[in-house]
């Protein structure tokens, strides 16, 4: 169970305390209470129903956030056989908010680029929260650009509120390294998959986006802009966020109606942080399969779709799938 709480979540959290404590309790006095436990599971699995199967826009945006939620590294962990790491852009240095190198996943070898947050607040402070300089978009694109050579696939994994905005990073140049690394990826000559597992914020998100398919947790959200800037500029009051979620459509069923994405991959009740396995093995299932998908398109037919997929943006004309 998370230790991190949100205030819709404390009823329900409550109510499992309450059986632990009751289970407890009749091991030490050694009677029997298995009615009185199960009446309260079976409430709990109602309540827990009502709560996260109702949740608003604004509450995903909270899950989307969850510091146990399951973050880059540990889809590489569980989906490759094998990874190395590479680092560097070959101009400024290496960006620990974007991670990427080589994985091996089920003898498919794959050229993976996702960004980072950390586990704690020590850890978010050395990765930038997953916000990426331009030095973290320029390994990209020569990450790209080296499966492209090579002939491998790319998995991309998106979990960032955005680029950094930073002086330094205005400075290296930020706006130019992302326009340069969605116009690489859109234009790649090898298949590409994306997938949203947390924040996909603006065009931060957008240079690991633009590929053949898009695929989003459940409970991840992909945004224009985050909540809080949105309502803090429209209405100079960012505690209007609530409200500013409903707006942006921002969920992802919301995007899959849109067309704008591809497929929705399923989360445990409550959100990933919840049951972690379950998550990892589903999202390993979708990505080995649409890999192989992918990889038997002919590439010209490939990018073919690719172009008219991006075309066909904003016309209504674009469907959820390829």
């Amino acid at each position: 169970m998370a230790n991190f709480l949100f205030e819709f979540e404390k009823p329900l959290v409550e109510l499992e305390q309450k059986i632990l404590e009751l289970k407890r309790f009749a091991e030490e006095k050694n009677i029997d209470v298995s009615r009185e436990i199960e009446m309260l599971a079976a409430r709990a699995q109602e309540l827990a129903k009502e709560i996260y199967q109702n949740l608003t826009p604004w509450q995903r945006v909270l899950i989307a956030r969850h510091p146990e939620r399951p973050n880059t590294r540990d889809f590489i962990n569980y989906l490759c056989d094998d990874f190395i790491e590479l680092k560097g852009d070959r101009k400024f240095g290496d960006d620990p908010a974007l991670i990427g190198g080589i994985g091996v996943i089920e003898n498919i070898p794959v050229t993976i680029i996702g960004n980072l947050k950390g586990k704690d607040t020590k850890e978010n402070i050395q990765r930038n929260f997953g916000m990426a300089h331009p030095e973290g978009y320029r390994k990209a694109i020569r990450l790209f650009k080296q499966a492209e050579k090579f002939q491998r696939p790319v998995l991309t994994f998106i979990d960032t509120p955005g680029a950094f905005c930073g002086i330094g990073a205005e400075e290296r140049g930020q706006f130019q390294a992302i326009a340069e690394a969605i116009s690489t990826v859109i234009s790649l000559n090898t298949p590409v998959l994306a997938v949203v597992i947390g924040e996909g914020g603006s065009g931060g998100a957008l240079a690991l986006a633009a590929g053949d398919r898009i695929l989003m947790l459940e409970n991840a959200v992909f945004t224009v802009i985050a909540p809080e800037s949105f309502s803090s500029i429209l209405w100079k009051d960012p505690s209007r966020a609530p409200e500013a979620s409903e707006l942006l459509k921002l969920t992802s069923e919301h995007l899959l109606n849109f067309g704008l994405i591809d497929g929705i991959i399923a989360e445990p009740l409550g959100g990933a942080h919840r049951d972690r396995a379950f998550v990892l093995k589903a999202v390993k299932e979708e990505v080995v399969k649409n890999i192989k998908e992918l990889m038997e398109i002919p590439l010209e037919e490939l990018l073919a779709k690719r172009y008219q997929r991006y075309r066909a943006i904003g016309s209504g004309s674009q469907g959820g799938g390829n």
